[in-house]
């Protein structure tokens, strides 16, 4: 049972004879007859056990987008539902009118439309909803909660997707594929031509010259169908947020625009999540397109507080790919201890395969380097210099074992991560 507003203004002029007239007789007459009144509008109220709800999934949304979630409300008994509807999202699920007023006839069914607007990624639920049947008086009404579990997966925003028209254009061009050839990238064959003043005499197809009676020269094209794959770190060091965004946030970001730039360029991409265990798992050879795959296997992921364990790494790319691909670490370079974890796993790896680490930079460090007007800032100016300093230092010895470094800002380091894939793909490094 539940109770109105409207019953607490009736309780409050109630209140009036009970001043003007003090007294035990007064009080009793004043809530006997409230209570009557209340007693009558919830026996006049529909009942709830006839009213059956069915829910319609509202599906995938990507993360700041809306979404409707639909409720049908059936009413099978004889009296009509006069009430309040309350779907139970979970407050990060963003329901603009999880509360609304319903009103279904008797033998009929209404629809009610619950506006979705999540603010965090992931899967979001809802266990059941709650019902109030009013009477006539609107004083009192039934209340009851239905079980009527429904959830709304949240994906990744992917940003980064306005880079991606201008890194393929990039990569067109390197392959061939533009308007403009490029001679000398690549090393895998991809037709032959007229010999032209300039080109390289070593690259003469003599037995087509024979043929034509005519020089002949071959031309190349970036390697394709090379072996990417991608680990994200998910451990205690993604969970720091930096500038608007988390840290695995980020490395998403990151992942999203390569795997789907890889992917155009002719390549095989893998993606894989993991701290101590494999967390998410994506990759072009399985069912649909790898983007779909990637958004649905990042959309649960949150970073977990424990270290990585990052000795177990190469175990798990060698079972992805055996042969030579390019390796790209999502992770930080200033979280731990990187000479016990990162630095000898990364060299590890770059003895047979192509190595990038892609970490985030806090920006607000650049900040604090120019904020010296007082004591407090030059502490934190120099505590900001040392930090860079330090990452710094990783980078240079891990670019001594031969592996390449991307360190950005969070809004720089999909695009840089790109740039530095069609780098490495222009010198067939891959």
């Amino acid at each position: 049972m539940a109770i109105s507003g409207r019953f607490v203004l009736l309780v409050l002029l109630g209140m009036v004879p009970v001043l003007l007239l003090p007294g035990w007789g007064t009080v009793l007459l004043v809530a006997g007859l409230l209570a009557a009144l209340a007693a009558v509008d919830l026996l006049a109220a529909a009942p709830l056990r006839t009213v059956s709800l069915q829910r319609t999934e509202p599906g995938n949304v990507t993360l700041h987008a809306s979404a409707d979630a639909l409720l049908t409300v059936r009413n099978d008994g004889g009296r009509r539902l006069r009430g309040v509807l309350r779907d139970a999202w979970q407050p990060s699920a963003g329901a603009e009118n999880a509360v609304q007023d319903i009103e279904v006839p008797a033998g009929e069914r209404r629809r009610v439309t619950v506006r979705l607007r999540p603010v965090r990624r992931g899967d979001l639920r809802t266990p059941h909803v709650t019902l109030r049947s009013f009477g006539p008086l609107l004083l009192a009404a039934r209340q009851r909660t239905v079980q009527c579990p429904g959830s709304l997966r949240v994906l990744p925003p992917f940003h980064s997707r306005r880079h991606l028209p201008s890194k393929l254009r990039q990569l067109r061009e390197l392959d061939g594929k533009a308007a403009v050839q490029i001679r000398g990238a690549g090393t895998e064959f991809d037709s032959l031509r007229d010999y032209v003043r300039g080109d390289d005499v070593r690259s003469i197809d003599w037995r087509a010259t024979a043929r034509r009676s005519a020089v002949v020269v071959r031309t190349w094209r970036p390697e394709r169908d090379r072996r990417v794959v991608m680990v994200l770190d998910t451990s205690r060091t993604s969970a720091a947020r930096i500038d608007d965004e988390t840290r695995l946030d980020t490395g998403m970001e990151a992942a999203l625009l390569l795997g789907v730039l890889a992917e155009r360029g002719g390549d095989r991409v893998d993606f894989l999540a993991f701290d101590r265990r494999t967390r998410a798992r994506a990759g072009s050879a399985g069912q649909g397109n790898l983007l779909g795959q990637m958004v649905q296997a990042m959309a649960p992921l949150e970073a977990d507080l424990i270290e990585m364990d990052w000795p177990a790494v190469p175990a798990q790319v060698r079972a992805v790919s055996a042969h030579r691909s390019l390796v790209v670490l999502l992770t930080s370079l200033d979280g731990g201890a990187p000479e016990e974890g990162l630095l000898p796993v990364a060299a590890q790896l770059a003895r047979q395969h192509v190595v990038v680490v892609a970490a985030v930079r806090d920006p607000q460090l650049g900040t604090m380097l120019g904020e010296r007007a007082d004591a407090t800032g030059v502490f934190r100016a120099a505590a900001a210099e040392r930090a860079l300093l330090q990452r710094a230092a990783i980078s240079a010895e891990l670019r001594q074992h031969g592996v390449s470094v991307v360190d950005a800002e969070p809004h720089q380091l999909p695009p840089r991560l790109a740039d530095m894939y069609i780098r490495l793909k222009a010198a067939g490094t891959l």
